[in-house]
This record gives C-alpha cells, structure tokens and sequence, in this order.
C-alpha cells in the first residue's frame, strides 16, 4: 500500500497531468476566491496563537477590533480622560477603549435597545465603574453633558446618519476641553450615484445621502475644529461590502426567520444594488480634529 493511501479511499489519487490541467482551467477561479498574491492558504492568525478568525464572521470581527485599535492609538488617551463615544452602537469600542487606556467614557445612543446590550459588556468586562451608557442626540445633547467636560470624543460611523452634521460638530466642540480632539467616520460621495443607488443607500444605513470630503472639511472649519489628520479608507469599506454580501447569503435562512419573507424579499433585491454603490460610488474617511486651545 501507498503511503498516501488509505483503505477507506475508494478513489485513486490524481496524476500530475491531472493537476497541471486542473490548475490551467481554474487557476483564475482559485484567484477569485483565495486572493491572487498565491495559491495557498493565508496565515489568519500566528502557530500557536488563539483562532480568532475560524469564520468570515469572526474574520469581520478581528477587522473592526483593528479599526477601533487604530483610532485609540490616534487619540492617544490615558488614565484619567474622559470620552465621549457619540453614537456608541452595541458598546464594544468603548469597552475596549476604557481597557486599553484607563480612561473613562460616556456613550450616547439614540437606540433605546442598544444601552442594555452596550451595559451588559461594560459589566462582563469589569468596567462598570469607568464605562457607562445614556439614551442622547448627538445634535442636542442635553445639559448633562456641560461644556468643556470631554478631553476627546469620537463618532464612529454614526455621523453618517444624521441630518444635521453642523449642530453635531458644534455640539462637540461645546462639550469638547480646549485641545482636546474629535475623531470621527464619514461615508463619502465618489463620481454620480443614481437615485436607485441612493434610494438603497438610505434605506439600509439609514442615511442621507453622503457628501464629498470637501464639503465634509468645511463643515468642519465652520463648527470651530482644526484638520489634525485625514484618511482615505476606502479600500476598507470596500471590501466591507463585498464580505457583507457573502454573509448575507451565508446566514440567508436566519435572516428569513428573523424578519420574516416580506421583508427578506426586500433585501433580496436590494442587496445586489447596495453592493454597486459601495463598490463604484462609495467612499470612507477617518476625520482627526482638535478645538485651539
């Protein structure tokens, strides 16, 4: 018997002819679906360390934990500061802010479902302490919230949803200390959208449509901020979408059971025209502003 062979094989192993021919008929299809800087498999995570990525969920997970990375270094903080998350989603960024740093923070949500969700990882981490959740607009933020209070705040593509950017911006700045600094996301503009493009835009991001960085940076300058730093990641929201795609139709019987066939059926169209936007019209930007001293 063969080395390589097996008495359970009931299949005779390919001759090298075979797999030459293999790979001359589907070496394009092997680089559509692994990546074509090689044919073999990639190094999601280092021998010996946790598998963090073993799906393309988990794989999501890992690139916004190094996203929220990435913006905690651009902040710099420490034990002591306080920030305000605006627009703090499910908590996990603020969570692993306050762990890494020693700093405090305040998140507001508009979501009243989000705030048990987002208090339930502060505890689970142990943060209760320095971590903590209110219901706010970030448009209105209410006396709560007084002025000068904040040493850094951020926003993290919570921006994008809201009508009135300027009284945002203006409302950090207000809440922001002299020099501290505001980091926040933006869905960008890029060539001409069609309405059916935008119409699929604002129903699944809930969103007007998005501006062009320009408009964006004059925004900016008029609420009182200083441009400290500018990034183009449109590379990342680029392929955020193309892997929403995958796992919309990955996880297709959950979402049919979760929300139902109407509902479905409208995702179902939408999704192939969400996925043209991102791709050709849809850009993203990572905005770094400090109010003078």
């Amino acid at each position: 018997m063969a080395a390589d062979d097996t008495p359970q094989s009931t299949q005779t192993a390919p001759t090298s002819g075979e797999v030459g021919a293999s790979y001359d008929e589907f070496g394009d299809l092997y680089g559509m679906i692994l990546g074509d800087s090689a044919i073999h498999i990639g190094m999601w995570t280092p021998p010996g360390g946790p598998a963090r990525a073993s799906t393309l969920r988990d794989l999501a997970n890992l690139a916004m934990d190094r996203q929220t990375d990435h913006y905690i270094d651009a902040l710099g903080l420490g034990p002591g500061d306080h920030l305000l998350d605006i627009g703090c989603g499910t908590g996990g960024p603020a969570v692993r802010l306050a762990r890494a740093t020693g700093a405090r923070v305040t998140g507001i949500t508009v979501s009243q479902s989000q705030i048990p969700l987002c208090e339930t990882r502060a505890r689970e981490a142990g943060l209760r302490d320095r971590v903590a959740f209110v219901h706010g607009d970030a448009m209105d933020l209410g006396e709560e919230h007084t002025d000068a209070s904040y040493d850094a705040a951020w926003a993290i593509d919570s921006f994008p949803h809201m009508s009135d950017r300027l009284a945002a911006l203006r409302h950090a700045w207000r809440v922001l200390r002299p020099g501290g600094q505001l980091l926040f996301t933006e869905f960008t503009r890029r060539g001409d959208p069609s309405p059916e493009h935008l119409a699929v835009y604002r129903a699944v991001w809930t969103s007007p449509p998005p501006q062009t960085p320009a408009t964006l940076l004059e925004r900016t300058a008029r609420a009182g901020f200083d441009l400290v730093r500018l990034e183009d990641h449109t590379h990342n929201v680029m392929v955020s979408g193309q892997l929403m795609d995958v796992l919309y139709r990955d996880h297709h019987d959950e979402i049919l059971e979760r929300y139902g066939a109407r509902t479905t059926a409208q995702m179902d169209a939408a999704m192939p025209l969400l996925r043209e936007f991102v791709n050709d019209h849809l850009g993203y930007y990572v905005f770094l502003l400090r109010k003078p001293r």
